[in-house]
This record gives structure tokens, C-alpha cells and sequence, in this order.
């Protein structure tokens, strides 16, 4: 990064053109972004930081697009034969597709790369660079308002130290996942990231369990739930405001609870504002009507509110010692392997003798840890104490120790 930052704060279309013609040589971008999301259900862009070998800019995405077309960096970021560097990338890559109409491949997050590496399940940015690097960098506009005009010359220096290290710490990740062979590992988590992004949101209907407390409902209410988030989800991406300015998640759960039957009735529920009964009113009382007429077929599944056996608490216990045990001895965050839901949901399923679908059961993660978990659960692998050592033994382990 020899080039002085201020040449490359990028206002208007001709130094974006002249921009992407230097970068076009790059087999490589770093890439990051500045947004501000809380006054709108689509994050508001303000920055795109992008470094490549020996340049860096920072883009400032609203000039830009007021005096020319972003439609060249677009093109670049979506090149096939450009690896697009980002570190804890879901939202930057979901906000490029978004624009770019495309979702930009190939990738490599060098958070997810780091968490495979020792370094922490989500290890942030400029900790990162100082346990690789050495440097450390500022954090004096950490709480920047990035939509504020005009920009500092400090705060664009700090937006473009965010890409400044991005190359390097690819090439050291890249360098050691390689020699773990654990390249393909991490070329699972990408795809699986890319899927998240790209399918994120495509159904509405899917949105109500992301509602804390949905799962407390009987299935009738469930489906109230299910099509009141469905409702809100298409309200609030066509007013492009935040879901809870249109209906709060508690208000959502309340209306499935006891559902209205009229609009003076919403009237009467707290939480509610006024306006937006008189909006939009009508709209959410026939939504809860059609909902009310589904058959049962089609309620959501609800899962099962019970609290676990002490030996299937105990069975998970074991499980979560095990999963620690080969995490620290792969060098790897535990809970990349597996949630403790996930291991509960093992549990469950050996009880029922049946296999579930789960992530620890798939790919690199069955390889490491999940064949093992399922054998420790059949009685083909004993586990048992080191008494010299403290650390677990595990007895007829058929499972290919990790690199």
C-alpha cells in the first residue's frame, strides 16, 4: 500500500473508470464496506474499500453514484478469474450480489480461514492482524456515522487500513491451511456461506423462526406467526424500512397468541402504533383470518417443548467433552465442529434410532469429529480418562486423527 490514500478517494465515475483499469491486472481484491442499516431494512451503502498489491481506495459509494456508474467495479468484482479477499464477508458479499446482481465468486474470508487455524471461532479483524502482522491498528472511528458528509481525512485512512492487511493475511492463511490440508475444508465453509447469502431471505414464510419465542407456540399460532412475519417481511422490504417500524417482533408474537378478529380490536393491543393500524390495518386482521382457516396440514412443526432425560444430558456432556478434546487437539474453534444443539439433536436421534441431518454429519466435519461422535453414541468407541496425562483416551477410535 505505497499509494498516498488521498489520490484514491474515489468521488465520481471518470476516477472509478481509471480505478478499475488499475486493478484490472489483479488476481486478487481486498475488499470491504461501511454501511449504516438501522433506518432501512437494506443496508445503505456509504464506503467500498478495495486494496490490491500496490494500490488502495476507498469508494465513496453515494458520489458515485450521483456523478457516474459503479457498473465497471461491479464487472471487477464479479470476474471469476478475481479472488475477492474479506474478512467476516456475509454482509459485504450479500450487499455486493445485491448491486452487483450477481454474487461475486470466488471468495475467501479469512475470518472463517482463521477459525480453522487456532485463532478463535470469530476473531476480529485488527486482532488478527496483530497476532499475524504484528501491527496494531487505531480504533478512534470505530463508532464512525459513515453516512455523515464530508469525510475526514482520518476516518478514510482508518475505512482503508479494513483492506490494508487483507492480502497478506490471505497468503499467510492460505499458506498454512495448505500445508494442514485443510484447503478443501475451507472451500466447504465458503460454499456453505455462499448458500446463506444467496438464499438468505428468498422465502418469507421462513422468516418467523428467527422470532425469539416462536417455538413457545402451539402450531395453530404458529402459523398465524409464520404468515404475519411473512407479511411484515414484504411490507418492510417495499417500504424499505426496519421489519420492527413496521410490526415489533413481541407485538407479532402477541397477535398469534390471541389473534383479533377486527381492526377495533387492534386498536386495544399495545405496542402497536396508530398510524400503522390505519396503514395497514385491514391487511393484518385477513391475514390473520386466512391464516386461522388453514387445515392443521399445514401448520408448522413445532418442536417439542421438553426438557431432556438426565442421561441424555449427561450423554451430551460427553459428546461436548469429546468435540472439545479434538478441537484443541486439531487446533481448531469447537464451535465450528458443533453447536450444543447439534449435539443434543445427536442424541435425540440415537434415541429415536434414526440419523439426522446435521452439519457435524457432513463433509470435513463427519471426517473429524462426527463419525466419532456417532460411534462414541452406538458403544463401538469407549471413552475413558488418562489418569497421567488428565486428557480423554478414546478406545477403538476408527476415525482419521486431524493434519
Amino acid at each position: 500500500m505505497t499509494t498516498p490514500l488521498q489520490e484514491h478517494y474515489i468521488t465520481n465515475g471518470a476516477a472509478l473508470e481509471t480505478l478499475c483499469r488499475q486493478l484490472r491486472s489483479s488476481r486478487r481484491l481486498g475488499l470491504d464496506t461501511e454501511f449504516v442499516g438501522e433506518d432501512s431494512f437494506i443496508p445503505k451503502l456509504e464506503l467500498i474499500q478495495v486494496a490490491a498489491q500496490d494500490i488502495s481506495a476507498v469508494i465513496d459509494f453515494p458520489a458515485v453514484q450521483a456523478n457516474g456508474s459503479l457498473a465497471p467495479f461491479w464487472e471487477l468484482i464479479c470476474d471469476p478469474h478475481v479472488e475477492k479477499i474479506v474478512h467476516a464477508g456475509r454482509q459485504d458479499l450479500d450487499l455486493f450480489a445485491l448491486h452487483a446482481g450477481q454474487f461475486p465468486k470466488p471468495f475467501f474470508d479469512t475470518q472463517i480461514a482463521a477459525a480453522m487455524l487456532g485463532f478463535g471461532a470469530q476473531v476480529a479483524y485488527a486482532n488478527l492482524v496483530q497476532r499475524i502482522h504484528g501491527t496494531k491498528l487505531a480504533k478512534a472511528h470505530t463508532f464512525t456515522n459513515w453516512s455523515a458528509r464530508p469525510l475526514s481525512t482520518d476516518q478514510i485512512a482508518y475505512a482503508a487500513e479494513d483492506v490494508q492487511f487483507l492480502l497478506p493475511l490471505h497468503t499467510h492463511l492460505q499458506k498454512r491451511l495448505h500445508a494442514l490440508g485443510r484447503t478443501e475444508w475451507v472451500r466447504e465453509e465458503f460454499s456453505r456461506l455462499e448458500t446463506a447469502v444467496t438464499e438468505k431471505s428468498k422465502d418469507p414464510l421462513d422468516r418467523y423462526q428467527r422470532i425469539r419465542g416462536w417455538d413457545g407456540l402451539k402450531p395453530k399460532q404458529a402459523a398465524i406467526l409464520r404468515d404475519l412475519a411473512a407479511w411484515r417481511e414484504t411490507e418492510a422490504r417495499r417500504r424499505n424500512v426496519p421489519r420492527g417500524r413496521v410490526v415489533r417482533d413481541e407485538v407479532l408474537l402477541q397477535l398469534a397468541r390471541h389473534p383479533p378478529a377486527t381492526v377495533e380490536e387492534l386498536r386495544g393491543l399495545r405496542g402497536l402504533h396508530g398510524g400503522e393500524i390505519d396503514r395497514n390495518g385491514e391487511q393484518l386482521i385477513a391475514t390473520i383470518a386466512s391464516s386461522l382457516a388453514l387445515p392443521p396440514s399445514v401448520w408448522p412443526q413445532v418442536p417439542r417443548d421438553r426438557k431432556p432425560e438426565p442421561e441424555s444430558i449427561g450423554l451430551v456432556e460427553l459428546l461436548q467433552a469429546v468435540l472439545k478434546a479434538r478441537a484443541a487437539e486439531a487446533e481448531i474453534a469447537p464451535t465450528l465442529l458443533a453447536t450444543s444443539g447439534d449435539l443434543q439433536a445427536l442424541v435425540e436421534a440415537k434415541e429415536r434410532q434414526n440419523t439426522p441431518d446435521l452439519p457435524v454429519l457432513r463433509g470435513w466435519r463427519r471426517e473429524l469429529i462426527g463419525d466419532l461422535l456417532v460411534q462414541i453414541l452406538d458403544g463401538k468407541v469407549k471413552v475413558s480418562v488418562d489418569p497421567e496425562k488428565g486428557v480423554l483416551r478414546m478406545s477403538g477410535d476408527p476415525v482419521t486423527h486431524p493434519h
